[in-house]
């Protein structure tokens, strides 16, 4: 077999003879390039070390915030935040869906990492709008209509909910087609979109069909609300004319736009 040519024994000659400047940048630069790639590798194995192996960065505080009902005992019980364990590991999306699972007061949650060794728990509870009279205890009902919890006392300022719909007449044919649980979130509409001071004073939601609700009041006065629709209208109006008629005891706001008071 035919040797190298003198053209290309020359130019190897040439390669490995060329300026000493350039071969000493070249074997700097394959340093540098190993020893970079070794800092990586120490930095990603260290990085995993105190994510995940060391003593620090692991849960050791579990602080709770806006519980109203509820105590942060409850709170922390539910969610079950593995402590001791290291906060990268935490899943705080099974955290929430434990928390809204066991505990259906809590309307909304946020589940946080508060480094270096804090999940917080914050919680908005649901808000009742109306009770539910359910054997010798009461059933909270927020303004979506979700029924979150039962009470053995009614909490003050929530109204109770009273469906006077028995016999022949056209409540009990209203009860008939639309059914009590329709009759109920047309109450929970009413009570949410009653103005503050109003709804603090109500004492009954009285619904004999689904277009005739009335409310009581805790002094004794009532309101002739209609249906459920345009509530809002209904609130505005209601407002200003309990100020216009201050010692009327009945007011008529079934049509918003003809309010009327009646009694003194």
């Amino acid at each position: 077999m035919a040797g190298p040519t003198t053209r290309q024994r020359g130019e190897r000659q040439q390669e490995s003879s060329g300026p000493p400047l350039v071969r000493r940048l070249g074997r700097l630069r394959l340093r540098m390039i190993v020893i970079l790639a070794v800092a990586v590798v120490l930095v990603g194995a260290g990085s995993v070390w105190v994510l995940y192996g060391s003593s620090w960065l692991r849960v050791t505080r579990v602080p709770v915030s806006g519980t109203r009902v509820l105590t942060p005992a409850e709170v922390r019980a539910a969610a079950a935040v593995p402590v001791g364990s290291p906060m990268v590991s935490v899943d705080t999306g099974g955290i929430e869906a434990r928390l809204r699972r066991k505990l259906p007061r809590i309307g909304a949650v946020e589940v946080t990492r508060s480094w270096p060794h804090g999940i917080e728990l914050k919680v908005t509870e649901r808000t009742p709008v109306l009770l539910v009279r359910k054997g010798s205890g009461f059933v909270e009902v927020d303004r979506e209509g979700v029924r979150f919890a039962t009470v053995p006392q009614p909490p003050k300022g929530v109204p109770l909910l009273r469906i006077s719909a028995s016999g022949t007449g056209p409540a009990a044919a209203s009860l008939r087609r639309f059914g009590t649980d329709r009759l109920t979130r047309e109450a929970v509409r009413i009570a949410g979109d009653l103005p503050r001071a109003v709804g603090s004073l109500t004492r009954t939601v009285l619904v004999r069909s689904y277009d005739d609700v009335e409310l009581e009041l805790a002094d004794g006065r009532t309101v002739a609300w209609g249906s459920a629709e345009n509530g809002r209208a209904k609130a505005r109006s209601l407002t200003a004319l309990m100020k216009a008629a201050s010692g009327a005891r009945h007011f008529d706001v079934s049509v918003p736009t003809a309010p009327a008071s009646s009694g003194s």
